[in-house]
Formats: C-alpha cells, structure tokens, sequence
C-alpha cells in the first residue's frame, strides 16, 4: 500500500467515524418530545392519520409501524374523544382494558397545548376567619371607590408548551412586606414547571421558586397535581379535580396577562405604601 494510498483511507476512516457520530447526535436531537411518559401510563403515543372520524381513530405509533386502527365510537359517544383530531396532530389514545381494539379515550395533544386561563377576584385579608354575616356587613359598607381600587380581577392560567414545559399565566411574587400591608389577597396562584399525561388524565408539576445561597434559581418541593381532561374544544377547557371543575378560556399572548398581573401588585404595593405613611 502506498502512502497516498493509505492517507486516502485513514481519511476515509475519519470522515465515516464524524458522519456516524452526527448522525446518532442528528437522531438524538431530533428524538420525539412526546416519549416522555410516567410510570403506570397506558397510553398510547403517536400522530393521527388519514381515515380518523367519529367512530374510528387511525394513529401512527411514535414507537414505529404500521398505523393501527382503533373503534373509537363508544369513546366519542361519551364525550371522551378530547380536541378536533386532524391529520398529523399528537395523540394519545388509551385502550380498553378488555378489547385492544376499542379505546375508552382520545386526547388531541397539540389541541391541548398553549394558554389556557381563568378569571379570579381578590378577598379581604383574613376573610376566611370571618363569620358570613361579618362578611356581608364587610362588602355592603365599601364604598364603590374603595371596591374599584382595591377587588381588580386578574387573570390566571397556565401554559402548555410542546416540550412538555408548563408556564405560570398571572403568576406575580407576592412575599414582602408591602404586599403583607394590602387589605385584599388573591388565591394563591402554583409556580408551574412541567406537564404530563397519564392514563388520559393532565398532570401539572409544581413547586416553590427560590433563590440559592450560590445564587442560583431553583424550584423546590415539586408536586404533581393530576386533573381529569372534561371537556376539550378550540377556545374552551375544563378540568375537575377532588370532585371540583373549573372552565378555562384559551389566551394567545402571555406576556400581556403578565404584564397586566405585574402591574396590579405594583399598583397594590404603591397604595400599601400610602397607608403606612399616612
């Protein structure tokens, strides 16, 4: 072998060792975002294809294969084919334990993503301790003027994102000592991390934002809260939990209900500031 020869083929060599590590890095990138599952979950990802209607789901396994298709008509009659499925949307479906070819529920994944959001009001401070008739008597001697400076609504909700990230919608850092001082509280409002499915339920993670002495951000005391998918359409959402249901309404722009929640607790700050000087 000559020593062209032999450069040829070490270089040879060298490029089909880069192309082969690219292509396993290329195939991890590109790695569906929706593999992601928790333990127990028996459902089952992939795309819906062409043949999907009211009586049958056709889905493309994400795991590979053939599409299978599954009766999905008694599941539809009782409102549990979740989202306007179309050709190519994220699904999930959840067979029946007795018959693999029948599912008990459809869930439209990219129809469940994005901003959903509910209205909430504002409560005296120490509301709850009072006796009803107390409140009533609380409510009836505010002044209109007082109502409107102080019982704004805000808006809360969540974001769902592709990547499986949740977002806080109206999320505000109440804990100082001037918002202490306000004489209305809002409920108070999880710090949103993650979302997943689990057996057609919607499991939302949640924990406590802080800073660490090194300075960094981090979020403790994570817990799921797992809701039963009610109702899904194009801008209408309901979710139950603990025997509880709660409508939410689908928003587009984040950052405007932020800004807006923002300027609410700095509005409440500004008058408790006022009262402490007066």
């Amino acid at each position: 072998m000559n020593t062209k020869t032999g450069l040829a083929l070490l270089f040879f060599t060298i490029l089909l060792t880069f192309a082969s590590c690219n292509t396993k890095q290329l195939k991890d990138e590109e790695a569906p975002v929706y593999t992601q599952r928790l333990k127990g979950d028996r459902g089952i990802y992939g795309l819906a294809c062409d043949g999907c209607n009211d009586s049958v789901t056709v889905l493309l396994p994400e795991s590979g294969g053939d599409p299978v298709t599954y009766n999905s008509f008694e599941a539809h009659r009782r409102g549990r084919v979740l989202g306007k499925i179309q050709i190519g949307d994220r699904i999930c479906v959840i067979p029946n334990a007795k018959d693999s070819t029948m599912v008990d529920a459809v869930i439209d994944i990219d129809k469940l993503q994005g901003i959903w959001c509910y209205i909430v009001m504002p409560k005296m401070r120490d509301y709850q301790s009072m006796s009803k008739k107390l409140q009533e008597r609380l409510m009836n001697n505010m002044s209109d003027s007082l109502k409107a400076t102080f019982l704004i609504p805000r808006e809360y909700g969540f974001g769902l994102r592709r990547d499986w990230v949740a977002l806080s919608v109206g999320y505000v850092d109440d804990s100082n000592s001037l918002a202490d001082e306000s004489p209305v509280v809002y409920p108070p409002l999880g710090y949103f991390t993650a979302w997943h499915l689990w057996n057609g339920n919607l499991v939302i993670v949640s924990g406590t934002p802080t800073i660490g002495k090194d300075g960094q951000f981090r979020v403790v005391n994570e817990r799921n809260d797992t809701c039963s998918i009610d109702f899904l359409g194009a801008d209408s959402l309901v979710l139950s939990s603990d025997g509880i249901s709660r409508s939410y309404y689908r928003k587009e722009n984040i950052g405007e209900i932020n800004a807006k929640a923002r300027a609410i607790a700095d509005m409440r700050k500004r008058q408790a500031l006022e009262e402490t000087r007066q």
